[in-house]
């Protein structure tokens, strides 16, 4: 199982790197920007990424408790991480593809910003957001340890955090229209009832 175990541990290296590389190239083609959040706000969610990142990321903590097992080592878990992880990039490459020029890493609205309802934005408000945490869920499953399990937690509790900020900007410039897109397709989970824009 140990060989095993690597190899799965390299192939989900790569898939996150490969949708870095995609992350990283697309940047390039941004709308300018109008508006921005504060540094404050940013790093009220970008600290708490980079822990979670390190936690589900890292092979081994000075603290032995994060690297407890939660389940033995199996193939099963490795393939179902793995498929979660693959599906969950992809989700989120599907949804950047369709916010095209108007995707930011930090909460903005864009010149000329549009909202998006084509795509997996037919199915969820969020669908980067919904992608990232399945992927780091798929991650968590194959690692099997505590702190990848903390790392998920902590990652979906920032991406909630920023998503709230989103939608206070998404409010302001589209006033009524995103509150209506708010009552017909849910934040996050897709194929449950949605819930109104969290109020700021």
């Amino acid at each position: 199982m140990h060989h095993g175990a690597s190899f799965y541990r390299s192939l989900i290296g790569y898939l996150w790197l490969a949708w870095a590389l995609y992350w990283l190239v697309s940047a390039f083609s941004n709308k300018a920007t109008v508006r921005r959040e504060s540094l404050a706000s940013r790093l009220a969610y970008v600290l708490p990424l980079l822990v979670g990142g390190v936690l589900l990321g890292w092979r081994h903590l000075p603290w032995e408790w994060l690297n407890a097992r939660l389940w033995p080592h199996s193939l099963a878990a490795y393939c179902l991480g793995v498929a979660l992880l693959a599906a969950g990039l992809g989700f989120a490459v599907w949804a950047r593809m369709h916010l095209g020029r108007n995707w930011s890493g930090e909460v903005t609205v864009k010149e000329g910003h549009e909202l998006i309802r084509t795509g997996p934005y037919r199915i969820v408000r969020h669908p980067i957001y919904t992608g990232l945490i399945a992927a780091v869920l798929g991650t968590a499953i194959a690692s099997g340890t505590a702190r990848a399990a903390l790392g998920v937690l902590i990652i979906a509790a920032s991406l909630v955090l920023k998503l709230r900020r989103e939608e206070a900007f998404m409010r302001d410039t589209f006033p009524g229209e995103y509150q209506r897109y708010s009552a017909e397709v849910p934040a996050l989970i897709p194929f449950t009832k949605p819930r109104q824009s969290v109020r700021r």
